[in-house]
């Protein structure tokens, strides 16, 4: 219950690592408002997320689009009065392909839905917590944003940008109560990586690098998710945590 009384947003919920962050929130007592493009699935996912002791409202919301954002956060005020915690977890990768190959659509696009999106989100939530004294925000970056993903540009670009976004917004909001970090995940077992472990050739030569030889899996990102969020993670901010079972460690 160490969430008790806390409202939380999390985008790109009706899947892998959000509903993972979303159900592991309620499980620890917050009400959540979870998003995603399509109400219907979202209310089916709603439908099968823990029961109590926080609880679950689903919104349609496409980031990419500013007027759903602030419909979805007047729903979430008008609801609950607040927002303390806010995970931008939704995104995109429409461009896995070579550097040469990629047009300014899917370049606009992937800075619109991966990164436009939690800046407008956190324009709008973050007044609130700072007025208040306390707030949490968690983006989820990667670690492509460390280190460039071959054949993955604007994913390593947006995902970069994501984390300096986040380190701005700590330096400033941490003075008024407010921590601002990014998880940057590894291979997680999620939709989105699909092209990286559902090869079985690409996964064992990835697993082979890996001194933690498993896939990642959303419930330990969204643990993760967890302290960040709450007041076991209290003198953390700022801070770009990497969660990839070591796959970025170098030995000579």
């Amino acid at each position: 219950m160490i969430l008790e009384g806390k409202v939380a947003i999390v985008t790109g919920a009706s899947r892998g690592i959000g509903e993972a962050i979303a159900s592991t929130f309620i499980r620890e007592g917050a009400a959540v408002v979870i998003c995603g493009r399509k109400q219907e699935t979202l209310d089916q996912v709603a439908a099968e997320m823990p029961k109590g002791p926080g609880r679950v409202l689903p919104v349609a919301c496409h980031v990419g689009k500013g007027d759903d954002i602030k419909r979805m956060i007047e729903v979430a005020n008008n609801e609950f009065g607040k927002v303390d915690i806010l995970v931008n977890n939704a995104a995109t990768n429409i461009a896995q392909e070579p550097v040469l190959g990629i047009d300014e659509g899917k370049f606009d696009k992937m800075v619109e839905v991966n990164l436009k999106s939690a800046f407008r989100l956190m324009q709008a939530v973050a007044p609130g917590m700072c007025d208040r004294g306390w707030g949490s925000i968690v983006n989820i970056a990667s670690i492509a944003g460390l280190r460039p993903q071959h054949h993955g540009m604007l994913y390593s670009m947006t995902k970069a940008a994501l984390i300096m976004m986040t380190q701005s917004y700590a330096l400033e909001l941490g003075p008024k109560g407010v921590r601002v970090n990014a998880i940057c995940p590894g291979l997680i077992k999620t939709v989105l990586s699909e092209y990286y472990w559902k090869d079985e050739e690409k996964l064992a030569k990835q697993m082979s690098k890996q001194p933690i030889r498993h896939i990642g899996q959303p419930q330990e990102i969204a643990d993760l998710a967890l302290l960040l969020a709450s007041d076991k993670g209290s003198y953390i901010t700022g801070q770009a945590i990497v969660a990839d079972g070591g796959l970025t460690l170098t030995s000579m």
